[in-house]
């Protein structure tokens, strides 16, 4: 059963007897029969009548609490709730390699579908021979990954591909930015600091996703349990870099959202390229805005945001887990 949503700002849900009711200003917005709910989901500054939050606990309906953002604040459950049941299933497939396999070979797969795509969006205008052959490559290394027989061989398959798509980077720009290849830790040049930016607002859009869910972030199939990391999250991600992350740094790279004047040389060695308040308030703003873009998912008959879609894809790996159906990855065309 789906989640039910409140977005209306200074609303109030409560119920009569076994329906749910959203008012505001005592004029009735919404109501669905309570065996209709499964969870639901509280963004902002939304109320609920405490003998509604005591319906829910004896009814084992979980409650999560985010921002209006979406960003993830908590959950409230009961002693009936789901989350211990699905989180045991989540463990278990975590030891089972034939699961955790396929997840794996979803998300890189469906990483590399988007880069392919992301890179033949742009060739459209530029008509480069060299993307156009790129772009043959990452989509044998895409179709490669769907049959991956071990993570070190899949992990093989992205590198290359990844590799080849960073190597186009430059052909995207409208304007001459600085940018050899893709490096982190730290990022040495302005182009790499908006992607290992967006990179960090894009986890964090995804961990939030995955713990409204209910999944525990910390456990993981494409990147393994280590101490001290939330491994999901990076699974979950890889599909989204090129469409969310990757298209916010082209737009503000090719757009004068952000201007070279923006960076300069920092002295501490752990950052040596420094981003200006006020080009990080931009970018910001374009990246919010991103996620706020309203797309076709083939999840639901409506148009969802793609901040919902990170959240319907939680769902669907919580589905895989349940035994339902195996995790597909979100892919554009």
């Amino acid at each position: 059963m789906p989640a039910l949503y409140l977005t209306e700002q200074g609303s109030l849900l409560r119920h009569e007897e076994r329906r749910l009711i959203v008012e505001k200003d005592g004029q009735e917005l919404h109501s669905i029969a309570l065996t209709h709910v499964d969870e639901v989901v509280v963004m902002g500054n939304i109320g609920i009548t405490m003998p509604t939050m005591k319906l829910f606990l004896r009814e084992g309906i979980d409650v999560a609490l985010l921002t209006q953002d979406g960003d993830y604040c908590g959950r409230l459950s009961g002693p009936l709730t789901r989350g211990g049941s699905l989180r045991r299933l989540q463990y278990a497939c975590a030891n089972n390699d034939t699961f955790s396999m396929s997840v794996a070979r979803a998300c890189v797969s469906g990483k590399l579908h988007n880069l392919h795509t992301m890179l033949l969006r742009y060739n459209r205008d530029l008509r480069r021979p060299e993307i156009e052959d790129a772009c043959e490559r990452i989509a044998s290394y895409a179709e490669a990954a769907e049959s991956a027989e071990s993570r070190n061989v899949l992990m093989g398959y992205e590198g290359s591909a990844t590799a080849e798509y960073f190597g186009q980077f430059p052909a995207l720009f409208k304007r001459h930015w600085e940018f050899d290849k893709r490096a982190r830790r730290p990022p040495p040049d302005p182009v790499n600091v908006l992607l290992s930016f967006g990179y960090t607002l894009l986890g964090k859009a995804v961990q939030s996703a995955i713990e409204t869910v209910g999944l525990d972030p910390c456990i993981g199939y494409l990147h393994e349990t280590v101490v001290a990391r939330v491994s999901l999250p990076l699974d979950l991600i890889e599909e989204f870099r090129p469409i969310i992350a990757d298209s916010v740094a082209l737009r503000c790279l090719n757009s004068d959202i952000v201007k070279p004047e923006d960076f300069t040389s920092g002295d501490d060695p752990n950052r040596p390229v420094v981003f200006s308040q006020d080009g990080i308030k931009r970018f910001l703003a374009e990246f919010e805005l991103r996620l706020n873009t309203e797309i076709s998912h083939p999840d639901t008959a409506e148009r969802v945001t793609y901040r919902r879609a990170l959240e319907l894809q939680a769902r669907r790996l919580a589905a895989a887990v349940n035994g339902r159906d195996p995790y597909r990855a979100f892919t554009v065309r």
